[in-house]
């Protein structure tokens, strides 16, 4: 396997690598899986994975490269880091918040951001946001402002009536 990029995000799973990795490729278009690779008996007195038990899973959601590895309970998710997915329409913003946010938490939900079944942040931002949040009238864009901080979903709908006001 040729590594053909500089960055890549790895997200550290307990053991659902191989789940969250499907997951993930099912919500985005040219998304796929593209090498599992698996714990040996090397190593084993310090992974502790059983041989053969999936180590780590190599993937692209929209072109962009991923990695997800199973390292056992030690870290979990938080907001410090987030995935941002920028839309044109509401319902590419309907749609992924309606698939990333399946069996998330549902009291993270704010201002665009989720958490999904497995802990990991996203924001689902309309491309329309950051113009209006830019605007060059400063009280547009607090009028903006001050309706996104109320939305969980963002609404594009509610944001161009705000901003036209």
């Amino acid at each position: 396997m040729q590594i053909n990029h500089t960055i890549t995000p790895c997200l550290w799973f307990d053991h659902q690598a191989e789940a969250g990795a499907q997951f993930y490729t099912s919500i985005f278009r040219n998304s796929k899986i593209i090498h599992i690779s698996r714990y040996g008996e090397v190593g084993q007195d310090i992974h502790g994975k059983p041989a053969g038990t999936v180590m780590t899973v190599s993937f692209e959601l929209d072109g962009q490269p991923f990695t997800a590895l199973n390292g056992g309970p030690t870290f979990k998710f938080n907001e410090a880091i987030s995935f941002q997915v920028f839309c044109d329409t509401q319902e590419e913003v309907d749609d992924y918040w309606q698939k990333l946010s399946a069996g998330g938490d549902e009291t993270a939900q704010q201002c665009g951001w989720l958490k999904d079944q497995y802990g990991v942040s996203w924001q689902i931002i309309p491309r329309i946001l950051i113009e209006l949040l830019n605007h060059p009238d400063a009280a547009t864009s607090q009028r903006v402002t001050t309706a996104m901080l109320q939305m969980q979903k963002i609404e594009i709908d509610e944001l161009k009536r705000v901003a036209a006001s």
